[in-house]
């Protein structure tokens, strides 16, 4: 079976709490992200959740969500074995002030090998635009003055 995987990463000048909390705000993905459009549904292992991202709109399950260092989702086109998607999200701290924000997706299936281009060109550029807009928008907020 053939498969791809995308890995990208950013280092974010914050901690895992205030990483969280902008990530994990998916009604406001809107107002940010540029790959992922929304997340709906009830975010919890085992649960089925709808995902909008590239132009396109699928019901992945939910594998992992642990407060503050990971969410991970698996999803299928069709059915399992065609071409399927393990997408991960995963805050590390540093110790240092900073957290690593690793996001990745592995890839397998028959198709895979159909899509490997369009995922290098498309697919990866949408993580790091992400990514990166994910770091402003937390070291933003983390720049501002804090209420007492």
């Amino acid at each position: 079976m053939a498969h791809k995987e995308i890995k990208t990463s950013i280092v974010i000048n914050s901690n895992r709490q205030n990483i969280w909390k902008v990530f994990s705000n998916f009604s406001d993905y809107k107002t940010w992200n540029p790959f992922i459009e929304s997340i709906q549904g009830a975010v919890k292992v085992g649960n089925k959740i709808e995902v909008k991202a590239g132009g396109m709109k699928f019901r992945p399950e939910v594998l992992v969500y642990e407060e503050f260092k990971e969410f991970r989702w698996i999803g299928k086109l069709l059915f399992r074995g065609l071409f399927d998607g393990e997408h991960s999200f995963e805050i590390i701290d540093n110790l240092d002030g900073t957290c690593t924000f690793k996001h990745e997706e592995k890839f397998t299936g028959i198709l895979v090998g159909l899509f490997s281009k369009k995922l290098e060109r498309e697919t990866k550029p949408g993580f790091e635009k992400m990514n990166q807009k994910l770091k402003e928008k937390v070291e933003n907020l983390s720049n501002l003055p804090q209420k007492d």
